[in-house]
This record gives C-alpha cells, sequence and structure tokens, in this order.
C-alpha cells in the first residue's frame, strides 16, 4: 500500500509500524497516547532493516523491517471486537459461525449497518470496529470447548490491529468510525458471550479459618447444599430461556438479551455483565452469591453469618455479639404494645390522583402499598433537593433528605414496588445523562478550534454532568458526582446491606462520620490516602433500598445505639403476603399520566433553583404557617415527653429525638408536593394540614422502628434459649419449654431448617 494513503489514517488513529514477525518493530508505548508525526511515520514506513536496540541485559537486538501497519485500539476511545475464525477446521464452519453471529446483532441493534464499522481479516475473521466511552483492556469474550485461543476478544487499551482497506464489509469505512452507546455495546458483549465455554464444575469456596469448621460440615459446605441459588438471585434476575442443562438469565433492567446462566447440575450461577454485584466470568455457587448478596464480597462476615444461623456444625457457640445488644428489661419491651392503626402507612398523606396510581399498582400489579408510599418519599426528597429548606425557627433549618429502608424477606416484592415510583426519575436520570454528553461534545468541539477559530463562536462553557442518580457507587465516586449535580445525588440500591457494611472500613476517615455528617446536611470533606481531598458544601444523599429483616437485625448493637445511626433510618416493615397471579393490567394512560406528572414536578423545582455569583446553590426557605407553628410545638412537646417518661422504654424510645428532625421534613416535603397538584398556594408557608400529615409519618416510621426493635429482640430471645441445645431437637424444645407460641419462621431461619421440619420436630416434642 502507498504511504501517502497510510498517512491518511494519522488523521483519524494512531497508526504503528509492524515487522515481519507481526509485532510492532519499535516502540510503541507512546503511541498509546500521542500520534506518531507524519515526519516519524513517513520514517517508519520506509525503514528498510539494519538497525538494532540493546536491552538491559545487553543483549543486542535487530529492529525488523517494516512490513505492514497497524491501528492502536485505546487511543482516543477506539475499540475493536476481533472474531478469530481460524479456531474452525473448514470454511463452512466459519460461514455459518459468522452468519449466525452478524444475524444476532443486525436483528438485535437498531441501525446496526449504520453504527459500525467492519472489516475482514487475512486470517478468516473479522474486525467490528466503533468508539465507547468505556474502553478497557483486552477482554476475552467467548472461547469454544477444546480451544485455547479466543474465539471472540476485544482489542482495548494498550492493544493493536492491522488494517486491511481492501476488505471492508460495511457500508462504512475507517475513516467514519462513531461512538456507539454502552446499551449498544452490552449488546453487543452480551452476543458475543453467548458462544463462551464454559465448564460446568462446582467450586467450594476457599476455607477462611478452623473457627467455623468444629463440625463434619463447614458452613459454606451446608448453605451450598440446601440453598437453590434460583430463590436466592431471584429478585436480580429474570429466566429468559430453559435449556437441558442451564437456565438462560437476564439482570433486571438489562437491555441485553442475557447476562448469564445457572447450571442445573452444579447449582451454579455463571454471569457475563458487569452490572451486577455479583463477581463476573467466574463460577459462583450459593454462598458465594449470599456473600456478594448480603456482606458485601466478605467471605469471613458471611461465614459468621451463616454459623449463627445454624449451617454447618449443630454445635452453637454462644452467640456474644447479640447478647449486648439485649436489653435489661426484656418482660417490658415483650409486653410494649405497639398502636396497630399506625403500622398502616398513611396513604393519604399524599394528592388523591397519587393515592389512586398508588392503589391501582397495589390491585394490578400486587405491588405494596407502605414500600411504594415510601419510594415517592424518597423521590420527591430527591426532586426539591437544597431548592428549598425549612426554617424551624431562627438557626434551624432542615433540609427534606431522607434515608428510607424497605425490610422483608427475599421475593416478597419490594424491588417491584420501589420500580413502579421511582421509575420516572430514573428516565429523567437518563434524559440529562444523554444531555451532558451532547453539550459535552459541543464543548470539545469548541476546546479544538484554533484561538482564531473560537472568536467566531460563541463562549461554550464545559457542561455540568446532569446524573443524578447512583447506584452501587463508592463514597469517592459518589462525593465527586455531588460536586457537579450540587443540588441532590439520590442513592438507590436494591440492597442496602453492603452500605451498611461499609461504615467504619476506612483506616483513614471513617465512611459512619461522613454519613452522619451528611444526614444532618454539615459540610463534608473526603481526604484520603490515595487522593487529593474533595469537598461538598451541602450534602444532600437521600438513601432508598431494601435489606431482610434478619440481615438488618445486626446492627442493632450497642456502638450504633450510642450514635444514632440506625435512628437515621426510616423503615417500612409491612406483613407481606405473596399473592398469585391476576389477570389485571395498568394502563398505559394511568402510568403516561404518573410519568408526566412527576417529571414536571421535578423540572419546575430544577428551574426555581437559586445561585449566587459563584454558581452556589441558595436554598429558599419555607416556614411553619401561624396554625402550623402550633401543631408542630404540640407534636415537638410531646415527643420530649415520650423522651421523659419512665413508662417508656430506653431500648424503644431512641427513636424520638431524630424525629424531631423528620417531622420538619415531612411536613415541607409533603407541602411541596401537595402544592404542585393544588394552586394559589405559598409553597413557602408550610400549612397545617401537611405538619399533621406529617405527623401521621413520624408515627408510621415510629411504630414500624419499635416492630422491628422487638421482632430483632425475639431474635436473640430465641437464640439465647436455644444455645444449650446440642442438636435442633434440643434447641427446639428449650424453645417450646419457655413459649409454646413461639415464631415459627424465626425458629427454622435460626436453626437452619424449613417450618416443615419445625412442625415434624415438635410432634416428637409433644408426643414424648
Amino acid at each position: 500500500m502507498e504511504n501517502q494513503k497510510i498517512l491518511k489514517f494519522l488523521e483519524h488513529f494512531s497508526v504503528i509500524t509492524v515487522g515481519e514477525n507481526k509485532i510492532p518493530n519499535f516502540s510503541w508505548t507512546k503511541q498509546q497516547t500521542e500520534k506518531l508525526t507524519t515526519t516519524e511515520l513517513t520514517k517508519r514506513l520506509e525503514y528498510k532493516g539494519g538497525k538494532t536496540w540493546t536491552d538491559k541485559d545487553g543483549v543486542i537486538h535487530e529492529i525488523k523491517p517494516t512490513t505492514a501497519f497497524g491501528l492502536v485500539t485505546g487511543f482516543e476511545d477506539l475499540e475493536v471486537l476481533d472474531i478469530d475464525l481460524k479456531v474452525f477446521s473448514t470454511a463452512k464452519e466459519q460461514k455459518e459461525f459468522w452468519e449466525e453471529f452478524i444475524g444476532y446483532l443486525q436483528d438485535n441493534i437498531l441501525d446496526f449497518e449504520d453504527k459500525f464499522v467492519i472489516y475482514k481479516t487475512k486470517n478468516a475473521g473479522y474486525h467490528i470496529i466503533y468508539k465507547t466511552k468505556r474502553i478497557e483492556g483486552n477482554l476475552k469474550l467467548a472461547k469454544l470447548k477444546g480451544h485455547k485461543e479466543a474465539v471472540i476478544e476485544t482489542r482495548g487499551r494498550f492493544g493493536y490491529i492491522f488494517a486491511y482497506p481492501e476488505n471492508k464489509v460495511s457500508k462504512k469505512d475507517y475513516f467514519q468510525v462513531e461512538y456507539i452507546s454502552d446499551d449498544d455495546r452490552e449488546i453487543l458483549f452480551s452476543f458475543s458471550r453467548m458462544y463462551n465455554y464454559i465448564e460446568e464444575v462446582t467450586i467450594e469456596p476457599k476455607k477462611e479459618k478452623n473457627e467455623f469448621s468444629t463440625g463434619n460440615i463447614t458452613p459454606w459446605q451446608d448453605y451450598n447444599e440446601k440453598t437453590n441459588i434460583l430463590d436466592l438471585v431471584q429478585n436480580d434476575f429474570t429466566i429468559v430461556a430453559n435449556h437441558n442443562k442451564r437456565y438462560v438469565i437476564k439482570r433486571h433492567g438489562a437491555l441485553s438479551p442475557h447476562s448469564g446462566y445457572i447450571f442445573k447440575d452444579s447449582g451454579c450461577m455463571y454471569l457475563f455483565s458487569t452490572g451486577t454485584i455479583y463477581p463476573h466470568e467466574k463460577l459462583i455457587t450459593p454462598f458465594v452469591a449470599f456473600t456478594y448478596k448480603y456482606h458485601n464480597g466478605d467471605f469471613s462476615e458471611a461465614s459468621r453469618e451463616l454459623y449463627k444461623l445454624g449451617y454447618g456444625s449443630r454445635i452453637e457457640k454462644i452467640i456474644k455479639e447479640k447478647e449486648k445488644s439485649l436489653p435489661n428489661n426484656e418482660n417490658q419491651i415483650t409486653n410494649y404494645l405497639i398502636n396497630e392503626n399506625d403500622l398502616i402507612f398513611p396513604i393519604d398523606v399524599f394528592p388523591k390522583p397519587i393515592q389512586n396510581y398508588i392503589m391501582e399498582c397495589n390491585t394490578k400489579l400486587d405491588s405494596n402499598v407502605d414500600y411504594m408510599g415510601c419510594s415517592l418519599l424518597w423521590l420527591i426528597s430527591v426532586c426539591i433537593g437544597n431548592s428549598i429548606e425549612m426554617e424551624v425557627k431562627r438557626g434551624w433549618n432542615e433540609n427534606v433528605s431522607l434515608w428510607i429502608s424497605l425490610v422483608g424477606k427475599a421475593g416478597i416484592g419490594k424491588t417491584p414496588s420501589i420500580n413502579n415510583i421511582i421509575f420516572p426519575l430514573l428516565k429523567i436520570n437518563q434524559r440529562e445523562i444523554k444531555r451532558y454528553y451532547k453539550l459535552l461534545e459541543v464543548w470539545e468541539h469548541y476546546n479544538s478550534l484554533s484561538p482564531k477559530d473560537k472568536k467566531e463562536f460563541p463562549f461554550v462553557e464545559k457542561p455540568i454532568k446532569g446524573q443524578f442518580i447512583a447506584n452501587d457507587i463508592t463514597l469517592e465516586a459518589l462525593v465527586d458526582l455531588h460536586q457537579e449535580s450540587d443540588n441532590a445525588v439520590g442513592v438507590f440500591k436494591d440492597e442496602l446491606a453492603g452500605w451498611l457494611k461499609d461504615m467504619n472500613k476506612y483506616r483513614a476517615g471513617s465512611d459512619l462520620e461522613f454519613w452522619l455528617s451528611v444526614w444532618s446536611g454539615k459540610a463534608v470533606n473526603l481526604n484520603r490516602l490515595t487522593r487529593k481531598g474533595s469537598y461538598v458544601d451541602k450534602p444532600f444523599i437521600p438513601v432508598l433500598g431494601g435489606i431482610q429483616p434478619n440481615i438488618l437485625s445486626h446492627f442493632y448493637t450497642e456502638e450504633n445505639k450510642d450514635n444514632g445511626f440506625m435512628d437515621r433510618m426510616l423503615l417500612s416493615f409491612p406483613d407481606c403476603k405473596i399473592d398469585s397471579y391476576n389477570e389485571n393490567e395498568l394502563s398505559y394512560d394511568v402510568l403516561d399520566w404518573y410519568k408526566e406528572n412527576i417529571i414536571a414536578f421535578f423540572d419546575k423545582l430544577k428551574y426555581v433553583i437559586q445561585r449566587d455569583n459563584d454558581n452556589n446553590i441558595i436554598p429558599m426557605t419555607a416556614k411553619f404557617s401561624e396554625d402550623a407553628k402550633k401543631e408542630w410545638v404540640r407534636i415537638f412537646n410531646e415527643i420530649t415527653n415520650y423522651q421523659n417518661s419512665d413508662d417508656e422504654n430506653e431500648y424503644l424510645k431512641s427513636m424520638y429525638p431524630k424525629q424531631k428532625s423528620y417531622i420538619p421534613r415531612f411536613a415541607l416535603l409533603i407541602h411541596a408536593f401537595d402544592e404542585n397538584f393544588s394552586s394559589g398556594g405559598n409553597v413557602l408557608e408550610v400549612s397545617k394540614e401537611s405538619v399533621l400529615k406529617a405527623e401521621k409519618l413520624s408515627k408510621y416510621f415510629i411504630a414500624t422502628a419499635k416492630k422491628l426493635k422487638l421482632n430483632t429482640a425475639t431474635v436473640i430471645n430465641l437464640k439465647t434459649t436455644s444455645k444449650a441445645g446440642k442438636n435442633n431437637i434440643e434447641k427446639l424444645k428449650l424453645i417450646y419449654e419457655e413459649n409454646p407460641d413461639f415464631n415459627r419462621s424465626q425458629t427454622a431461619e435460626i436453626l437452619g431448617i424449613s417450618r416443615m421440619q419445625i412442625n415434624r420436630l415438635l410432634k416428637q416434642i409433644e408426643g414424648k
């Protein structure tokens, strides 16, 4: 190929020269971040040999003559899907594989032919070429059975491909490579991984310590034998195909056709997708899945948890950790009464049309009213953000940030209930991200202009990233995001267990201290040894997610009681039952109405945000009306009386002080939302009605917290009673003798057996 034509590639790519050994003949490290000049490339293209170089050991190497050229991947976001068909023995097999693979892509990626550049290689393969902001290293996506080499892999950062200008397959050529969306890339990878051969074997996790192996079987072995991984991950994935030896599963919300497999024989899961809490491209046993789902990948913690739940050895250790949190006056707790009416979520705090939408979802989609109501409170909180604050009195301001935990067992419908409420907010978040990248392109183009050309265009400011919803994000990344999305960053996590466990894990600076400051709206400064400090003047980070009651109970410790962290969590713990399938469907009109109104509410608040000359947000200040102030004073004094009362249990009344902050937050939040559905009101004058609604919400969350603490105390009592038993029947006998009406479900969970087994053992006990 003529050198002049090769030099044209330099306008679009970082170009390397290759010797007869098919590797770069000159050092190309520099070209991974910087293009060669025209002069440098010309010299390398014309190089005929004769030069040498000496390595650090003094060995002399010959620089091979240039025989070809290539393109550096990873440079300027260039990524290539490399399909190597030489692993097939016949041309027919190669042809069949390629036609099937490209057919999948054409059927599932909109306008596929207009997005990708495709060239055929000289070694029975293809290059699918594109650009992506998610550039990675070289990934092996698919390997066929019996072959060491990958049939499909990527060329990304620190990689390169040979250029074959004469072998174009697509409409577009090398000089027309464009960016593809993250969704299209996910589909591309998903179908590639579909061809990956995965050896189906059961992998036992590495033993951590001998402290868990006092019986005949370890906790993880026992858990693997007793647990169906399908039940464990059912809230995270959907089965999209049922083959002879495996299920094909898809991550909720994923656009790709599938995310991985569950093998029927071994009971293991294998994931292609990186968008989950679980490891990818590794065989995952039930124990490994449990560890990542509830213990953030900490195998030691997961092992202890399983041991305490009765897995492994049937000789229980004394559960010291839980006894520490057990109150001295157990009888008082057991007999403490909760107003049952307060345990019903007060749906009437919302405007009537919103109540109707929630009930429609409840009756037609079997979504839980409590979970939906709490999710809506979080949504409103995120929409308002730092735009408005509540002045309780001079010197005492509250924002409307909420931390909400939806408590319930796996499979009870927490995630669907949340999604039915917050989906408009997720769409707005996606809208804002897309808007950011469009503006970023304009800004980057403007910056690429010469000073002379810039004068002909109006000044373009660097856009602010529009993302304001974070899911499974590190503390550092969260702070960085908040520095740009300064109004609010809402954290939404399907499972909160990992977030709760992250507190106090860092040696330099405590996550717990950070989050306590965030809840109070105090400025936070994140300093870690590995990064520069990050500062947020007015942090606003509402949190929403689900957690199982047995997992949450572990966080009711003396330490958390003293710091008040758990009392900042608003808990929803309804009595849920799984309903059978119903044929009723929610109409598109209802969904569209709800979506449009939520988007309008968000946009309305977004455009009233006030800023100073330094572009910092200046929150508008809301105050109680005269009538509202009287109700607030009454409620405040009643809460104070509960705090001072000797009749109130010390273990249960610790949540009262935080409600003095939450009630003004509820009042402003409800008032602002109401005003969106009415006319003629004043959003900055909180009404008496809004304060009374806030009181209802406060009573609901107090009652729910008490219910959960009682549940925790019951679990502790059951564990303490059973600890003297050597086996399950002895443990159960001790529990039965103390209280014949004990909680069967909780006991089954503690002993690691089913309710059916509980009933069988009870028959033996009662028969003796």
